[in-house]
């Protein structure tokens, strides 16, 4: 039975003729994947040898290959930057986009770290108080939050009592002889200080090293209660005489420890792995002449593979007095080594291209740069 040349050595791309359609209207890809076709025909040995498919078959097989390789690449770049794109929207496509490392996920990590050191952080610290009374040292602090919200388990971060807030001390309002005088200091613009009082432009954290320094004398010094606190059960020294107000700051385990706070409250659709990177198919027009190579060479390895499954149909086909071998498991020998070869040394570019990769190779050339430096002779100075 004689093979039919189904390949007429010339082909039309229209709109609608891929499996998917992921570059129909991509001018270049209309352009080049006919090119294509005849391409591959010709290295499959058109028009000296019958080539067994039609232009559909070109079509598909360039269409996949175009996505193979914006699929190797993004798996890449999802890869390079999912630590700087976790928690951001997903609906913004990072195709064919430069994705700048930042702090924020730094930063969002370090709020853990804040909210324990109270400078910051993303877990509300919230405030209670209990009423101390006469003779009665022992309380238990989980059962008398004076919040209604705070169900569960509390963690204690702080108890005291109210105090002269620290900053009425910075300056003594009655400083001059009389409340006269006060009167009339303040009609020539002075407030309430004193005229002998220098006002100096002075950096914000001496008032704050200030501020801390009255706080801790006073927690220090001047406290009139000590306490035990195990198990946010709150035990004071020495047994009360009066009644009191006592209060204490504390945070919710269940929202310290909640492992699913996002950067972005309200809203769930963010990052959040792999699975979810806002990546799309690369558009055709935007890759390089590199890139277009290896998609050419590996949408040729997929027409042999296709080319050499429709001839393994057939081991043998009859002829005059014999019989004669088709050679489809060779074309997909061929196509499955070629493709796993191409697969290969793309993955290498792209991991010789990492952000890592690059920094380090900046930091050689620069070690480089600076040791050829060492050698260049000082010029001598003659005066």
């Amino acid at each position: 039975m004689a093979q039919e040349v189904i390949w007429q050595g010339s082909s039309s791309f229209a709109t609608g003729q891929t499996p998917f359609g992921l570059y129909d209207s991509d001018s270049s890809f209309s352009t080049d994947i006919d090119k294509f076709a005849v391409w591959c025909a010709r290295r499959l040995g058109f028009p000296i040898m019958s080539v067994e498919l039609n232009s559909g078959s070109f079509y598909a097989c360039f269409e996949e290959s175009v996505t193979e390789y914006s699929a190797q690449v993004n798996q890449f770049n999802i890869k390079d930057n999912l630590l700087h794109l976790t928690g951001q929207t997903t609906g913004s496509n990072v195709t064919h986009k430069r994705v700048t490392p930042t702090m924020g996920r730094t930063v969002f990590l370090s709020n853990q770290y804040g909210t324990e050191a109270k400078v910051g952080g993303n877990v509300d610290i919230k405030k209670a108080s209990i009423t101390v009374t006469s003779g009665s040292q022992e309380y238990d602090l989980n059962s008398l939050v004076v919040d209604g919200s705070g169900s569960g388990s509390i963690e204690v971060k702080r108890v005291y009592y109210e105090g002269t807030p620290a900053m009425q001390r910075f300056f003594d309002p009655y400083a001059t002889t009389g409340y006269g005088t006060i009167n009339m200091v303040e009609g020539f613009g002075f407030g309430k200080q004193s005229p002998a009082v220098s006002f100096t432009l002075m950096p914000i954290f001496e008032d704050l090293l200030r501020v801390q320094a009255i706080e801790l004398n006073d927690s220090i010094r001047k406290s009139a209660y000590s306490f035990t606190l195990v198990n946010n059960k709150l035990r004071i020294f020495p047994e009360p005489t009066d009644t009191s107000t006592l209060y204490f700051d504390y945070v919710n385990t269940s929202d310290r420890d909640n492992p699913l706070i996002t950067e972005y409250s309200g809203s769930s659709d963010v990052v959040s792995d792999f699975s979810n990177v806002p990546y799309d198919n690369m558009q055709y027009q935007f890759i390089n002449d590199v890139g277009k190579q290896w998609i050419r060479k590996y949408g040729l390895a997929l027409v042999k593979e296709l080319l050499g499954i429709i001839r393994s149909k057939y081991g043998a086909i009859p002829i005059p007095g014999a019989e004669t071998s088709l050679d489809g498991d060779t074309l997909r020998t061929e196509a499955a080594t070629e493709k796993e070869a191409l697969t290969a040394q793309l993955r290498e570019i792209l991991e010789q291209t990492s952000r890592r990769a690059l920094l380090e190779a900046d930091k050689d050339e620069a070690e480089f740069l600076q040791e050829k430096l060492n050698k260049v002779p000082y010029p001598i100075y003659i005066g």
